[in-house]
Order: structure tokens, then C-alpha cells, then sequence
């Protein structure tokens, strides 16, 4: 057995009591029923760790084998996503089931001299009968005399839509063994973190065994679950300046029983976005879905594309439409008879791609666009009944000629009876360009309930983003109700299919029925403008106003009901919000939701109301801090509890109350089997309400 040595301050001694006080309970034994013949209530309890060796925190660590003894059978589960060492070794330990136990074997020469090590294991031991994890097992041993033995709580959230990201890994690089990032930050790419945590599901982290020194610390997404940052992947995040745990403020760690892993209040804050400068630039995909249309996607952004040609197509009947914001895919409408397009299009583009160093250069591809017809069912049931027709009017000796086919032209948008606000163009979408349209033919007429009916003025003007969508504007007046007529062909697209006879009748929104916003906004910095969003409550924009400047706003037609809304800090007033560049070391553009003085975000829309708002982008957008970050975390806390209990009230009524206390009862002290095992000590139980305040979890 391994000596153990292990020094701590008062103050430690204090922050492992309190912690273990917290959670102490999975290395003792447990209430539980044993040999029931038949029947009885299923078995919610974690496996419990009975004994480890070598020991925990042992010192001068030079095993390659680590056993771990629970009180009954345990399976492994997601070994590979879950299993992760901190920090990383040069080669992942190899675990297996071995009795009732697991065997953590090492590879040689996979430690450094003089470092603290921990075996996560997240959630991938379980017992072998129900399955029940045993969360936040983690082993803790150091190759040199001591365990670092310090902590640091903090929380990664999306920077774009506020919401808390989980199972994000934490770097921490130690500050005088990388070099300082000035105008440009290769510490992810070229450096291993010296430590790495990972945040539970609700965006917090604990980090242990730091050192009493300064930290860069960065995050990242692991999307792929390969535990390594992939750049334009994976969401990143980085803090500027450096953090010493030992200077860190007090704060607050309790078990959370629900979610059955150990919360905290954040010391530091990371907001999160996908770096899409890193984005390899290459033709990932070229596909033919329809015989008039190409798709084409990159692997970055807004590609430069030199030349491109399609065999047997002249380049002027190619109609280019970008289909994302980023503008890494693109269709290609071919405006050509289709008896003239063959089933394969040969041809070739010449754009820019990134070489095996990142650097752009010509590159030339060939294109191959396969496609070819296929019947329905149907269709083809349909064919055989006209060639029966035409084989017997042949052998009868009459003259047949098949029926006039109803058109194919379809209008996406708008559809009959569609209702009108009165501020906005009527947006028409297709599913192909056109290649006429004759806005002359197109009759709108109107009448009030005097019958007084009137031809109304129209005008036409194409999308400027969709060569599919064309824009319609008028007078609109909500006493009066419209009809569109479209006569036949007064509409073709490129498939040389023209319009049936449409007629569409609209009417116009009440605006006693919607709620009305007056905005007075006072930005940050003169000229700043800002992005307004309005959420409904699952957070789905409804309406969104860019290039909001300076002054009062009037917002029209606001649906009614339960409403958050969103703002973003527009720095470049391009209108949409921009991402971050870890390279440059440039954060992503902030994006914070509306609060009241009660730090109310969700507000009830009413018809025929009128809602005034103040905006001072200068107090929206300071600095956050901690407490303001922990009242917010808080704050959504309490509506998941709420919710929790509400969603347990109505299976209460349904009648599945029995199931639900049994459930309950079985979260009490000991059953909950979590292990974090090493400085936080183990798991047992506790409820998310017992908070404890730790001082920086280590000493000065």
C-alpha cells in the first residue's frame, strides 16, 4: 500500500469537512432490500465504492493498475464519451469489469513526474441489474509529494441565445508555462491544459486540484465526443486576463438530488460560439436533387469562386441562390427547357480552397450531376392506363390524343384567405424562379361592406436575398377585405410550366388584436445600433427589427401572449449577429435578454394594449457580474423546480402518484451512489436547497 502524504491548511481541512458533510455517503453502506423472492419496488440506488487500490490521493504514484470494489455487480457505459482524465495522459486508461469491481490499467510511460492526476468517470459506471448510474466518480492520485488540492466554479453558456451549455470541457492552462496571447492566441491549438474540468448539463463546473497559480482558461463544445477542439465545429470560449484560485471570492456548492450531480455558484463566466473563421473552405457536397437544380456546399462562408460551367448551359440561364446566411450553399436554377437537360450534367467550378496549411489556392473539380425520373405508384399506374387508351384507339383505327394535364405551377405563399399586416409587403414565395411574370395581368380588388368595390394599385419588386420570392405592395385598411386574381399564365418558372387561374382573398389584421411596443432606446456608444427580437416563450422568434438605433421605436402587430425579447449589441450594423474569433482573441457580439427593475424577463402580451419599454443599452450591456449572473441562474432555477412540481401534480391526478413517491422516497441519505471521489469526497445525498459557502475551496 502506497504512503499517502498529503499537507493542508486549516482553511482546506474546513472546505473538504464542509464538502463532505454535503455529500458524504457513497463509501458507506446503504439501505436496501436484499433477496426479494418476487416482485418489490425496482432498484433505483447507485452502486456504492467499497474499497480502492492503491488508495485515494495517493502520493508518488508509480502503479499501472488501479482496482475499485463496489457492493454489487456494475456494469460500464459510455466508456468512451465519459471516461476522461484531467489532465490528459499520454495514453487513455484501459477499463474493464473485473468481479464486482472495475480494473483501471495504465499504459507505460503515459504520466509526468510531479503532476496530480484524476480519473473522471462522469456517468459510465453503473450497477449491472437496473442500470443506475453512479455519477461523478473520480480517482485522484499524484505522481510527486502532494495533491493539488484547490478549486473553481464557473458556467459556459451560448453566447447567441443565453441558454446554458452543458458537458462543455474546461481548459486551464497554467499562465507562465504558455506564452502571452497578444494578437494572436494558438494556446488550444499548440498546448495541453495543465488541468481540464467538465460542466454538468446545466452549464456549471467544478474544477479540482488546481494549483495555487494563474490560469488562461479556455472551453470548448466537445460535439463530436472525441475530447479534443475541432475548430468551426465545436463552440469555443476563452476569458481574458488570468484567475488564481486562491484570489477567487467565496462561493456557494450544494447537491442538486434531481439531477443527481453537485451544483455551484459561478466564479467565472464563459459564453460560448462557434469560431467560423476556422471553417476549411471546400466543396463538401454537390448534389442534384431536382432536374433544375444544383446544390452546392462548402465547407466555409462566402466562397470565391473563379469560374463555373456546365456543359450544354449557357452561363446566363444559371440563377444563383444562396441558402444560408453564412452563404456556404448555394442552388443553381437552370433555366432551360427540360426536354433539353440531359439525366447526367458534366462540368467544372474553379474557387479557392484551403491547402493542407490553410491557404487558399485555385482549385478545379470536375462535376458529375446525376439525375433521373421517378415515377410514384401512382403515376406510373396513370401512364399505363393512357398507353392501354392509345394501343386501343390504334388498333381500332381512330385518332387519339391525350387529355390537357392540369399545370404543375404551385404557389408556396401566400395562400388563400392569408391575413395581411397592413405594415409589410405581401411576400409571394415559388417553389422554382420564374421566367415571367406579367404583374399588368394581375387584378387586386377591394370592398368595404358597402359593396363599393374598388381596383387597387399594385406593385411589384423582387426579393432581394430569394430569386424564388417576389414582393407585393398596396393600401391595406382593416375595414376593407381584397381579392387577387391571377389569370392563367400570367406566371412560368423555369420549368416552363405556367399558372392555372388563381383567385386569393386576404383580409387585413385588427390591430385591436395584437399588442403595440414603444421602444425608447438610449444606445451604449453614439451611432450604436442593436438587433430587437421578440421570443415567444419556448424562445422562437417571432419578429425581428435590425438597424434599431437611437430614439423611440413603435412596434405594431406584436403577437399576444407570453413574450421575452432579445437584443443584441450590433457592432458592425450589418444586421445579423456575429460570432467570435479565438484566434484574434475577439468575442462574439453580446446578446442579453430584456429585464425589468424586478428582473422580470417574460412579459404578457394583451390585445389593444400599449407597452412601453426603456432601453439603456449601456446598463443592458455592462460588464456581468457574478452576483447579477448568479440571481439569473437562480432566478430559471426556481421556473425548473416550478415546472418540475407542476408536471408532478398532474401525474399526481393522472394517477401515477404511487410510481412517482416511490421514486422520491428512494433519494434519501446513501442511495444516491455518486463517487467524486479525491477532494470532494463522495456523493451520497442532500437536496438542492442545503447550499454551502466555500472559500475558494483551498487556502492562500
Amino acid at each position: 500500500m502506497m504512503k499517502i502524504k498529503h499537507h493542508t491548511t486549516p482553511l482546506q481541512r474546513f472546505a473538504t469537512a464542509a464538502v463532505l458533510l454535503l455529500f458524504g455517503g457513497a463509501f458507506l453502506t446503504r439501505c436496501a432490500s436484499i433477496g426479494n423472492p418476487t416482485g418489490g419496488p425496482r432498484d433505483s440506488l447507485s452502486p456504492t465504492v467499497v474499497t480502492v487500490t492503491p488508495m485515494l490521493n495517493a502520493t508518488r504514484f508509480n502503479d499501472d493498475r488501479i482496482y475499485m470494489a463496489f457492493d454489487e455487480y456494475v456494469q460500464l457505459k459510455d466508456l468512451q464519451k465519459e471516461l476522461y482524465t484531467s489532465p490528459a495522459m499520454k495514453k487513455k486508461p484501459t477499463v474493464a469489469v473485473r468481479g464486482r469491481g472495475i480494473q483501471i490499467d495504465l499504459e507505460a510511460d503515459s504520466l509526468e513526474p510531479n503532476t496530480t492526476y484524476a480519473i473522471e468517470f462522469g456517468a459510465s459506471v453503473a450497477d449491472n441489474n437496473e442500470g443506475n448510474p453512479l455519477h461523478g466518480l473520480r480517482y485522484v492520485f499524484s505522481t510527486g509529494d502532494e495533491i493539488d488540492s484547490l478549486y473553481m466554479s464557473g458556467y459556459t453558456e451560448d453566447s447567441e441565445t443565453s441558454d446554458s451549455l452543458g458537458r462543455t470541457y474546461i481548459c486551464f492552462f497554467e499562465a507562465d508555462s504558455v506564452p502571452e496571447p497578444r494578437e494572436y492566441d494558438s494556446t488550444m491549438f499548440n498546448f495541453r491544459p495543465s488541468k481540464i474540468a467538465r460542466s454538468q448539463r446545466n452549464g456549471i463546473f467544478i474544477a479540482q486540484n488546481l494549483k495555487p497559480v494563474a490560469y488562461r482558461v479556455y472551453a470548448y463544445e466537445d460535439k463530436n465526443e472525441n475530447q479534443s477542439y475541432e475548430p468551426s465545429i465545436d463552440k469555443v470560449g476563452f476569458l481574458d486576463g488570468t484567475y488564481n484560485p486562491t484570489e477567487m471570492p467565496p462561493f456557494a456548492i450544494w447537491y442538486d438530488s434531481v439531477r443527481r450531480y453537485p451544483s455551484a455558484d459561478p466564479q467565472i463566466y464563459l459564453r460560448m460560439f462557434t469560431d467560423v473563421s476556422f471553417r476549411r473552405q471546400t466543396l463538401r457536397e454537390k448534389l442534384r436533387p431536382e432536374q433544375h437544380k444544383i446544390i452546392l456546399s462548402f465547407g466555409g462562408g462566402r466562397p470565391q469562386i473563379d469560374s463555373l460551367m456546365l456543359e450544354g448551359i449557357p452561363s446566363d440561364k444559371i440563377i444563383y441562390e444562396y441558402l444560408s446566411d453564412e452563404r456556404d450553399s448555394m442552388a443553381l436554377w437552370l433555366d432551360v427547357e427540360s426536354e433539353l437537360l440531359p439525366d447526367t450534367i458534366r462540368g467544372s467550378i474553379t474557387y479557392l480552397k484551403h491547402d493542407s496549411v490553410r491557404v487558399l489556392r485555385p482549385e478545379t473539380e470536375e462535376l458529375r450531376l446525376a439525375w433521373r425520373r421517378v415515377e410514384t405508384r401512382e403515376q406510373e399506374r396513370e401512364r399505363e392506363r393512357l398507353e392501354r387508351q392509345r394501343a386501343r384507339a390504334e388498333a381500332e383505327g381512330r385518332e387519339w390524343q391525350e387529355a390537357a394535364q392540369p399545370s404543375t405551377f404551385r404557389l408556396v405563399a401566400p395562400t388563400d384567405r392569408t391575413e395581411i399586416n397592413p405594415e409589410q409587403d405581401l411576400l409571394f414565395e415559388f417553389p422554382t424562379p420564374l421566367t415571367r411574370f406579367d404583374s399588368t395581368a394581375l387584378e387586386l380588388i377591394s370592398w368595404s361592406e358597402k359593396r363599393d368595390t374598388v381596383r387597387e394599385k399594385i406593385s411589384f419588386r423582387p426579393d432581394s436575398l430569394s430569386p424564388r420570392k417576389w414582393r407585393m405592395h398596396s393600401r391595406w385598411l382593416a375595414d376593407r377585405q381584397y381579392r387577387l386574381r391571377i389569370p392563367t399564365d400570367a406566371l412560368a418558372d423555369i420549368t416552363g410550366e405556367g399558372n392555372d387561374s388563381l383567385m386569393l382573398n386576404f383580409t387585413v389584421s385588427d390591430i385591436a388584436k395584437f399588442a403595440t411596443l414603444r421602444l425608447d432606446v438610449k444606445p451604449r456608444t453614439e451611432g450604436a445600433t442593436y438587433i430587437i427580437q421578440l421570443l415567444d416563450s419556448r424562445n422562437s422568434v417571432q419578429r425581428e427589427f435590425p438597424h434599431i438605433g437611437a430614439g423611440v421605436h413603435t412596434i405594431n402587430y406584436v403577437p399576444t401572449g407570453d413574450l421575452r425579447m432579445r437584443i443584441v449589441e450590433d457592432l458592425n450594423d450589418n444586421g445579423r449577429w456575429d460570432s467570435g474569433n479565438l484566434v484574434e482573441r475577439r468575442q462574439s457580439e453580446r446578446a442579453e435578454l430584456y429585464k425589468n427593475e424586478q428582473e422580470e424577463e417574460l412579459f404578457t402580451m394583451k390585445a389593444g394594449w400599449e407597452f412601453e419599454f426603456s432601453l439603456d443599452m449601456a446598463s443592458l450591456f455592462a460588464p456581468v457580474t457574478m452576483e447579477q449572473l448568479i440571481q439569473r441562474l437562480d432566478r430559471r432555477e426556481q421556473v425548473r423546480l416550478q415546472k418540475e412540481a407542476e408536471e408532478r401534480r398532474k401525474q399526481a391526478q393522472s394517477g401515477d402518484d404511487h410510481n412517482h413517491n416511490h421514486n422520491q422516497g428512494s433519494m434519501g441519505m446513501g442511495s444516491m451512489g455518486s463517487g467524486m471521489m479525491g477532494g470532494m469526497g463522495g456523493l451520497g445525498g442532500g437536496n438542492s436547497a442545503s447550499r454551502q459557502t466555500i472559500n475558494s475551496m483551498g487556502g492562500r
